[in-house]
């Protein structure tokens, strides 16, 4: 075979699964082999609300998923090369940490989230003082249809709107203990996990946790977006952005644990609210992995954060999308894919869930 085909034969395989055109070699670039897990049986006992992740070795990232109808408009580069990963097992939350297991953390130790905080005059160098007010970002659905050029046209940064009012002032938790904590900042998270003797997931945990042993999966039940007519996870259905019609059951946020487990217990590991990582964000850590030709073992994620979008401006790795996912702008709802966000910042659709 030639040199030139086989080039071709290697472009025309990369992104297969295990069921079309397996790879032997365990560090191979480019290919869903089987994920292989430990046969180990979990500690005991279980921590509570917690599942058993077993390590494995597993093929990481994702395939352009431009071709799948429900794979939206972008081809998610920074997902790719797909790498061969081992991670140790690990516990995972079940679910995403609710607004009630974050009301019994503040009760205990009196934690102000950033949100919560006013913003310092020195950390916003000449911005007028009236705009120095606590606040987060709050996603509000325009009147109608708008270009999708720019995401200020959706999001608005929201005087007083914080984890105890979601959508600003006037908006409370009051009822709505089981739904997904939002509005915290990576510290925020981490402040939650350290109090409950926990951590954040590194991104390598989280693809591992999401795929639940299932290899070269779009989605981390399969590679269908809604089979057989049955919802998966709470994401977007209608017109991006002005009208979400629910069809999923919820325009919006949905309790934890309101559409089916993957096969390792995780409920809303897709959908729902995005989830901090503890990895730094950069487009070309995958590439660089892979470079290195062996096994990656337990990677925690580059040294330091670049993000070409926002030069200067460091990003943690967020995974598994959210209430707003969908084909027509975000399509991160697919399990390999990888989003970020400044550590400082938060929304009504960012959560977390630990491990330990």
């Amino acid at each position: 075979m030639s040199i030139l085909a086989r080039v071709i034969v290697v472009l025309l395989l990369a992104g297969c699964d295990e069921g079309r055109a397996p790879k032997p070699a365990a560090a191979a670039v480019g290919w869903f082999a089987p994920t292989v897990e430990d046969r180990a049986a979990a500690p005991s006992p279980a921590p509570d609300g917690m599942v058993w992740i077993p390590g494995a070795e597993f093929s990481m990232g994702l395939a352009d998923p431009r071709d799948d109808p429900a794979g939206g408009p972008d081809p998610m580069g920074d997902a790719r090369p797909i790498h061969r990963v081992r991670v140790d097992g690990f516990w995972m939350d079940r679910t995403e940490v609710t607004n009630g297991a974050f009301v019994r953390f503040v009760a205990a130790t009196g934690y102000v989230t950033v949100a919560e905080r006013t913003p310092r005059a020195e950390d916003f160098p000449g911005a007028p003082r009236e705009n120095l007010v606590a606040g987060s970002v709050v996603f509000a659905a325009p009147s109608g249809p708008v270009p999708l050029d720019s995401h200020f046209r959706w999001w608005g940064y929201v005087h007083g709107a914080n984890w105890r009012h979601p959508r600003g002032p006037g908006s409370d938790i009051a009822g709505h203990e089981r739904d997904p904590v939002v509005h915290v900042a990576y510290e925020d998270a981490e402040a939650y996990a350290r109090w409950a003797g926990k951590r954040l997931p590194t991104e390598a945990e989280f693809e591992l946790a999401a795929r639940g042993g299932l290899a070269g999966k779009k989605f981390a039940w399969g590679d269908e977006l809604v089979p057989a007519g049955h919802f998966m996870a709470n994401t977007f259905q209608g017109h991006f952005p002005d009208a979400d019609n629910g069809g999923d059951g919820y325009a919006g946020i949905a309790p934890v644990a309101s559409f089916p487990a993957n096969k390792y217990g995780l409920f809303d590991i897709a959908g729902n609210v995005w989830e901090w990582c503890s990895d730094w964000y950069r487009p070309d850590y995958y590439a660089t992995l892979a470079q290195a030709g062996v096994v990656a073992k337990n990677p925690r994620g580059p040294d330091d954060s670049f993000d070409p979008s926002e030069p200067g401006v460091p990003k943690r790795v967020q995974r598994g999308g959210s209430f707003l996912c969908n084909s027509q702008y975000c399509a991160r709802y697919l399990v390999g894919s990888r989003g970020k966000g400044e550590p400082s910042s938060g929304g009504n659709h960012l959560g977390f869930r630990c491990v330990r």
